[in-house]
């Protein structure tokens, strides 16, 4: 039996709705890339594309379409320190000790896309780990100090599963920031 590699579906449909907030040509981080679906989706409009993934097959998959790093961000350090991107994307993955990172890893003016399962999800399928299930109202808790675009709860069909989405925008200030080169 061959596994099936995460990351080969159409892109998220959050991500098709909101893509157009991000800076044209802008750079952009897909969170635990996959075989590199929502790197295929933006790199074709425009934008510098970098996935992270600790899976190698994953890895080799996404590298036609952007920069494919190889990195356990769970177990160790995250490769992306004193950067910043115009657009962090993460899809159906959950590690609540980087949350932080993540948010500080958009910079000025950059867009926050982030979909994965809720709680409730435990009652219609995998994952079903309170580990892996967003609480009530945690990614608004974790956006706090962004500009709420657009929030969502609950239950979607075909596949039945419970989800949390958020699109959220961190200002644009006057701080100088290193971006990660295209």
């Amino acid at each position: 039996m061959t596994k099936t590699l995460h990351g080969t579906q159409a892109p998220s449909a959050w991500l098709q709705k909101w893509a157009h907030l991000i800076t044209p040509q802008g750079s952009v981080l897909d969170v635990a890339c996959g075989a590199g679906r929502h790197m295929q989706f933006l790199a074709e409009r425009g934008h510098g594309v970098t996935g992270v993934d600790r899976s190698p097959e994953a890895i080799e998959a996404a590298k036609p379409w952007g920069h494919a790093v190889l990195a356990d961000i769970e177990n160790g350090p995250w490769p992306f320190e004193d950067l910043s991107f115009d657009a962090v994307i993460v899809t159906h993955y959950l590690w609540r000790a980087l949350m932080p990172t993540l948010v500080a890893s958009l910079a000025p003016g950059g867009v926050l896309v982030w979909e994965t399962f809720a709680a409730g999800n435990e009652t219609v399928g995998k994952p079903s780990r309170p580990d892996f299930l967003l609480k009530a109202g945690e990614l608004l808790q974790v956006c706090a100090g962004l500009r709420v675009v657009a929030f969502e709860d609950g239950f979607l069909e075909a596949p039945e599963r419970f989800v949390q989405r958020i699109v959220a925008v961190r200002e644009s200030t006057d701080l100088q920031v290193k971006r990660y080169p295209l």
